[in-house]
C-alpha cells in the first residue's frame, strides 16, 4: 500500500513504485499495490488527514510505504486535523511501537559528512525508538489560559513496563547478530527515564545476558554522536530522544535524504515504512529531492514485512553501486534529478 502524502512525498514514492513494478514483473515479488491519499492531501480532499477507509486499508495491508506529510499550508488547521496528527493516529492504529532507523555511512560519501572521514567511515548505527508512547502520546496535554490571562502548557511523558519491554526486545534480538545495545534515557532527572533504565536492565538480565548492554544519558549521547559515533551499534531509546538523536545522526551520513525507517509491531503484523525526512515543501515539485531514503524504505519493507530479504539485499547493493559511481542528487552536491537517481538505481538493480 502506498501513501505518497505531501510535498516531495509523491515524487520519491514514484521512484519506489517503479522499482516495485519491476520486481513484480521480473523478480517474482507477489504483491498487489494500492494507493491512497494521506496527510495534508487527504485533509484537502476529505477533511481528515487519515480517513477511516485509509486507516482500515493500512491495517489490513502487508506493508505500508509512506512518502511524507505536512507543510506550512496546513499550519492553521486545528491540531487534531493536521497531517502530523494523522501520522500519529496511523501509527497508533497500526500498533507499530518499534521504530528502526538505520544511520550508516556509504563509503563513497564519507567526505559528504560534516565530520572528518576518520570519524564516520564504517558508521552503522541502528536506532530502535519506541514509537507509540512517551511524551508524544501521554495525557494530559494541552494549553490552558490562566486567570491572569497568561497561558500554561502541559505535555505528559508516560511509559509502562510492557511498552518498554516490547521495544527493548527488538533491540536485544537484533544485537545477537550485531555488537551491543546502548540504552539512552534521562534517569537522573525523569521518572520515566528511571523506569526505562530499570526495565531494560531487568529484561537484559532475565532474557538476554549474552548481549552486551550499556546505558547513557540522552544529552551525553547527543555529544558522543558527534565526538565518536563509531562507538555506537544499536541505540535503544524512547519516543522523544529517538526522534531527536536519529535526526542528529542522519546528518553524519551526509544527507537526511539517505535514511529510511521501519515502524514495526508484533512480529508478523503490518509494518509502516517511510524515509525519516520531512515533506520539504520548499523543493516540492522541482524534481530535485533525493529518493534514496524512500527506496531504502522499500528495502526495509521487503526485509521486514514481505519476506524477500534477497530483494532487499539487491536493492541496497544497487543504491551502493549507484553512489559508488558518483551519481549524486543536489543534497549530495550533484545535479541528478529525482527521476534520474531513481532510474540509475533501477538500472543497476536490473543488472544484478
Amino acid at each position: 500500500m502506498l501513501l505518497p502524502g505531501d510535498g516531495i512525498g509523491p515524487e520519491v514514492c514514484q521512484q519506489a513504485k517503479a522499482i516495485i513494478d519491476w520486481m513484480i514483473g521480473e523478480r517474482g515479488l507477489d504483491v498487489a499495490v494500492s494507493q491512497h491519499s494521506f496527510g495534508g492531501a487527504a485533509f484537502d480532499e476529505f477533511g481528515d488527514p487519515l480517513p477511516d477507509a485509509v486507516c482500515e486499508a493500512a491495517t489490513n495491508a502487508d506493508a505500508v510505504l509512506l512518502g511524507a506529510v505536512g507543510g506550512a499550508k496546513w499550519a492553521d488547521v486545528p491540531r487534531e486535523m493536521r497531517p502530523e496528527a494523522g501520522l500519529l493516529r496511523l501509527r497508533s492504529a497500526m500498533q507499530v511501537y518499534a521504530n528502526l532507523r538505520p544511520a550508516l555511512v556509504f563509503d563513497p560519501l564519507v567526505d559528504a559528512s560534516p565530520l572528518k572521514a576518520e570519524l564516520v567511515r564504517g558508521m552503522d548505527i541502528m536506532f530502535v525508538r519506541e514509537l507509540t508512547g512517551g511524551v508524544y502520546f501521554g495525557q494530559p496535554r494541552g494549553i490552558e489560559t490562566l486567570g491572569d490571562g497568561s497561558q500554561r502548557s502541559v505535555d505528559t511523558a508516560v511509559y509502562t513496563t510492557e511498552e518498554i519491554q516490547r521495544v527493548a526486545r527488538y533491540a536485544f534480538e537484533m544485537a545477537r547478530s550485531r555488537r551491543k545495545v546502548t540504552s539512552v534515557d534521562k534517569s537522573n532527572v525523569m521518572e520515566t527515564g528511571l523506569l526505562w533504565r530499570r526495565v531494560v536492565t531487568d529484561l537484559h538480565a532475565a532474557e538476554y545476558p549474552d548481549v552486551a548492554l550499556d546505558h547513557m544519558y540522552a544529552d551525553n549521547a547527543a555529544m558522543q554522536l558527534v565526538r565518536n559515533p563509531l562507538q555506537f551499534d544499536i541505540i535503544l531509546t524512547d519516543n522523544l530522544f529517538g526522534d531527536v538523536l536519529s535526526d542528529e545522526a542522519s546528518m553524519l551520513t551526509g544527507s537526511i535524504g539517505l535514511l529510511p525507517s521501519a515502524a514495526l509491531g508484533v512480529p508478523g503484523t503490518t509494518g509502516l515504512f517511510e524515509p525519516i525526512h520531512g515533506s520539504a515543501p520548499d523543493i516540492a515539485g522541482k524534481g530535485i529531492a533525493n529518493p534514496i531514503a524512500m527506496i531504502l524504505s522499500l528495502g526495509m519493507a521487503l526485509r521486514w514485512s514481505l519476506d524477500r530479504p534477497d530483494l532487499a539485499d539487491l536493492l541496497f547493493a544497487a543504491v551502493s553501486d549507484t553512489l559508488g559511481e558518483g551519481v549524486r542528487t543536489r543534497d549530495l552536491g550533484g545535479r541528478v534529478s529525482t527521476a534520474e537517481m531513481g532510474a540509475a538505481i533501477l538500472a543497476r538493480a536490473k543488472g544484478k
